[in-house]
């Protein structure tokens, strides 16, 4: 090998270092922008009313107030407001991944007249924003006799276009030929998404529970315009009443906020590989 080889492989190898170190310090910098307000409000969460204020900003309280956690615990009904959120999160959670999944296998793998035309409106609701279907979602609760109860905030959030788009694409992945083999052993429709689509789409699904979860959990609006009783509040809306007409108690809002995104935090780092992996194996074939 001459001095010229040498040379310009010594060039690429500098090349691709170089590039590898700027994604690195890239990425770097967006995890620590993305990181600051969380740090903030875990920071605000442990501060007194002096210090809440205080400028310059200190990033680190002296003391650490950890009587704010449980001062909003007792400010509000955090154990009741909690209990409520999470039995309507987990029940649309489950919903949507049986309802959407299903609505996946029937766009992706089943013929039947319409379907294209189906899925483009199903797409198409993908371009309607959640807020202007308050209103006819709030019209159609109240004539079922829905308002004011957990049900009416479940049911307009079991099925939404997104989850389908991302089932449907999902289950293109799979190869006609195992379908097909598995006709030949007797399987229908139903048989072969139980028994072969769905014990091999736990990343997937892994994923939807997340998003899904997140989603219903952080939800405002929707809780606040369906639920008027108090004792049937959801952690966001319940939160909100420690904002008052002329003084806020930040610490206590920033202590409930930290104490409503564990759970979420903890639901992500426990089905993280599978959230990788479905982004790695879900591809944007049909």
């Amino acid at each position: 090998m001459n001095n010229s080889t040498l040379e310009s492989s010594y060039k690429s190898k500098s090349k691709v270092t170089f590039g590898r170190i700027l994604i690195y310090v890239l990425l770097t910098v967006g995890a620590l922008i993305m990181i600051i307000p969380f740090l903030w409000m875990l920071s605000t969460s442990l501060k007194d009313q002096q210090q809440l204020f205080a400028w310059p900003p200190n990033w680190f309280p002296h003391p650490f107030v950890w009587g704010n956690y449980t001062e909003v615990m007792t400010k509000i009904k955090f154990g009741q407001y909690g209990l409520n959120t999470f039995k309507i999160t987990a029940a649309v959670t489950i919903g949507r991944l049986i309802l959407c999944s299903m609505a996946g296998y029937g766009f992706a793998r089943m013929k039947f007249p319409g379907k294209n035309f189906l899925f483009f409106l199903t797409l198409a609701t993908m371009m309607i924003s959640s807020q202007i279907t308050i209103i006819p979602n709030f019209i159609i609760m109240r004539s079922l006799g829905l308002v004011d109860t957990h049900l009416g905030v479940i049911l307009p959030q079991l099925a939404d276009g997104f989850s389908i788009f991302l089932m449907r694409q999902f289950f293109l992945t799979f190869p006609y030929e195992l379908e097909d083999a598995a006709k030949l052993d007797g399987c229908n429709p139903l048989m072969f998404y139980f028994r072969i689509l769905i014990p091999n789409s736990k990343a997937i699904l892994a994923t939807l529970a997340v998003m899904t979860f997140q989603g219903v959990w952080n939800d405002f609006l929707w809780p606040l315009v369906m639920l008027t009783s108090p004792e049937k509040r959801t952690l966001s809306v319940g939160l909100s009443y420690l904002v008052g007409q002329y003084t806020t108690r930040w610490d206590l809002q920033m202590a409930g906020s930290v104490l409503t995104v564990l759970p979420i935090l903890i639901l992500f780092f426990l089905l993280q590989k599978y959230f990788v992996q479905s982004i790695k194996m879900t591809g944007l074939k049909g």
